[in-house]
Order: C-alpha cells, then structure tokens, then sequence
C-alpha cells in the first residue's frame, strides 16, 4: 500500500486500483483551510490523470468527525480582499472531488457540516457510520453553501426537501440523514471507512472504461430532458463499445475467466 501526500493536511494511500483521499487534520476536525484547500485540489488533479485508479474513496483520519467544513477561525482573520482571493481557492477543491472522472466513495463518521457535508455531496456515493452528523448550516453564520450545497443538495433530495435544510441550518443525525437520502448506506460505528473501501474494491473489478464512461453519462444527464439524456449515453456507448475493454469483457465472458482489463 503506497502513500502521497499533498501539502501537510492532504493524504492519498494505495489499494490496489482503489485511491484513499484521506483529510488528514485531525487536531482541526479537517477544518477546511486555505492550505488545506489548495492540496486537496492538488490530489485530485493528479488522480483525474492516474489511469491506474479506478475508485476513490474520500477518508477522514480525525475520529471526532469527516469535515466541520471552512477553516472559520482562519476566516475570521480575512479582509474582504482576502476573502475574494480565497474563494477561486476553495471552489478549486470542491470541483476536484466533484469532476474526479471515476467514481467516487464517501465514508463520513462524526460531524459533516457545512463544507465537509458538500465534500461528501460531491461524491458519487455516501457510506455513514452511525455517529454521522450531517448539514448545511451556513445561513446560521451569514453566509450560504457555496462548495455545491445549494445544486448538489436538491439533487438528491429534491427542492423543497433541499429549501428545508438549507433554510433552518439544522443537523441531522445519522438515520434520518439515511431515512431522507442524504446518505445511501449506514453502518455501524467505526465502520464506515471499511464498508466504503469494500464497495470500492467491488466497483473497481469492473471495467475502468466502463466506469468512467457511465459515471460521464450520469452526471451529464442530469438535469436534461430524457430525449437528450439519450443522446448523452449514446455518446458515451460509443466511447465504450470499441474499447480494448469491450473486446476483453466479451471474451472474458464466453472463455468463462475473470477479465484483465486494458483500461482502454
């Protein structure tokens, strides 16, 4: 198992074709910082361009919580004219784990908020523990979720549902969080780092061109209407149908083995 590390607070760790992108400022509860910020976006460029991941799997090594969201303490210091250069900064980082071409696992345990629950919207999938606590409750501090909240949230759940939680900034515990959406697998305590890198070990036995080439038609289909979301997959079938992947799956299949996937 490999490790990198991107700046001081940023980890990723090798399994196989599954990535960990571990936030690792624990003593902070992963308080997003400039800093922090910036590596984070930094890892995910470099794992958009590692053919060899073909899962990630976003971690927390702080066993009070996932992410408290934006660094306030950091915040409070800021002048406007250092708040406007902060904010390409900080969208660069939710982007990164939003436009991460392979699938992408959440494994939240503890406190969520804010910008560490836009984190996890950003992912494809959501693994909580039981200890999970999840919101956004930025309208409480004068702001509003600018890491995706307000379009990721409604996505979900829908719009009322989304204008409901965002509007009385509460939190959820972690079974009405599942009961509603905002997660899609509950565990145990302790159990969610676990049961997120199994599932990304099964996802990741698939296909690499498949993978990405479903999770493109997916998120480019959103929002459109069905005639066009059609024309989306279409597309992305046909990035995928005269791949070295395609040849392999089939042959795989009629020989009766497990595939040895080209990624290409």
């Amino acid at each position: 198992m490999g490790e990198e590390r991107y700046g001081e607070f940023v980890l990723v760790r090798r399994h196989g074709h599954v990535a960990e992108l571990v936030l690792d400022r624990p003593k902070a509860m992963n308080a997003v910082s400039t800093e922090m910020a910036r590596s984070l976006a930094a890892a995910c460029t470099a794992l958009g361009a590692d053919r060899d991941a073909r899962v990630v799997v976003l971690t927390s090594s702080s066993e009070r919580a996932f992410c408290v969201g934006a660094d306030l303490k950091e915040r409070n210091s800021f002048t406007d004219a250092d708040l406007v250069r902060q904010r390409p900064v900080a969208r660069a980082a939710y982007t990164g784990v939003l436009e991460l071409p392979v699938p992408v696992i959440a494994a939240v345990h503890g406190f969520a908020l804010g910008g560490g629950f836009e984190l996890a919207l950003a992912c494809d999938l959501i693994v909580a523990d039981e200890t999970a606590v999840v919101g956004l409750p930025e309208v409480s501090v004068g702001v509003i979720p600018g890491g995706g909240g307000t379009q990721l949230l409604p996505r979900r759940v829908g719009a009322a549902r989304a204008a409901e939680l965002i509007f009385t900034a509460r939190r959820l515990e972690a079974s009405e969080a599942a009961a509603l959406g905002l997660v899609d697998q509950l565990t145990e305590a302790g159990r969610d780092r676990e049961e997120a890198l199994a599932l990304a070990a099964r996802i990741a036995r698939n296909s690499p061109v498949g993978l990405r080439s479903a999770k493109r038609a997916l998120r480019l289909g959103q929002g459109l209407d069905l005639r066009a979301g059609l024309e989306v997959e279409d597309a992305a079938w046909r990035a995928t149908a005269f791949s070295g992947d395609r040849a392999e799956g089939v042959a795989a299949f009629n020989d009766k083995r497990a595939p040895e996937w080209p990624g290409e």
